[in-house]
Order: C-alpha cells, then structure tokens, then sequence
C-alpha cells in the first residue's frame, strides 16, 4: 500500500526530519549514487541554510515526500534553473522503493515546474543500472536522449518537455 503523502516545499522547520532521513537511508543511497560524505552530515545545517539560499535566490526548487506525522519518505529537487529549464532530481527512502512514491512525487513536480515556476522543460540523468528510476522518468513523460557518465558510471539523458 501507498502511504498518503504531500508535497512540501523546503523550509527551515524540515531541517531534523531531512537529517533522519538522510541518515536512515545513507547505505541503502550509495548502493546506487555515490554517497554524500561525512562531512553532509557533520555540516548539515550550514548546508541546509545554503539550500534554502539558493531556493531563496531562484535558482533551485528543492521538494520534501512527507506523510502526516512530517517524516520523510523522499526528495525531489529542480536545481540549476535557468532560461525556462531546471535539472530534476530524486531519492526516496528504501520503505518506499516500489511503492509509487517515486513516480508520485516526479510528477508532482512536474506539474509544479510548470504551473508555480514558469519552466518549460526539465533535464534528469539516470545511470544505466538504475532500472527503478529509469522507469520512473519513463513513466513521467521524459524521452532519452543521449548517454552520460555519472560518477563513472555509465548514464542515459532524459528531458521532458512540459508544455505539451
């Protein structure tokens, strides 16, 4: 089953809950993305702050998963904003994976960048062996486009464009 989430914009009051889920899920991010780093947690405040700088200034749009109880199920960001495009972002936490809470919250965004923050298209990258977020994108309307490395790893591009 689902769990009922909302779509919250970052805010200073989300800051312990990020951090939980962060660390709770710290092992279960690296198997798939490369891991953020002690310093993250260490830091996580400043880093928090500067966050919400850049969400401040435009240039980002950073988005929680929370259920009732405000934890923590995922995150899906918009980062590098800029002539109408913006690079999408997405984690959520290992009780959620293949639940739909991904492709929830991906198109949710979606409809946000389009209508709260005036873009018209979004860029995301996948590495090849991520088969659950290739398939989230996929489901959300993103068409690949050309191939990437991540972090070494073998990559496919995806755009999607939000005007249609």
């Amino acid at each position: 089953m689902r769990p009922v989430l909302g779509v919250e914009r970052l805010r200073a009051g989300h800051a312990a809950a990020l951090l939980a889920f962060e660390r709770e899920n710290r092992a279960y991010f690296a198997a798939s993305v490369p891991d953020r780093g002690d310093a993250y947690f260490a830091r996580f405040e400043e880093r928090h702050g500067a966050l919400l700088a850049e969400q401040e200034a435009g240039v980002c749009h950073f988005h929680l998963l929370v259920d009732g109880d405000g934890a923590v199920w995922g995150r899906v960001n918009l980062v590098d904003v800029a002539d109408g495009s913006a690079e999408l972002g997405f984690r959520v936490a290992e009780r959620a994976a293949g639940r739909g809470v991904a492709s929830v919250g991906v198109r949710r965004v979606c409809e946000l960048a389009g209508s709260e923050y005036g873009l018209t298209s979004l860029r995301a990258s996948a590495a090849v062996d991520n088969a659950g977020s290739r398939a989230v994108l996929a489901r959300n309307g993103f068409r690949q486009v050309g191939e990437v490395e991540l972090s070494g790893r073998p990559g496919l591009r995806f755009v999607r464009d939000l005007t249609d």
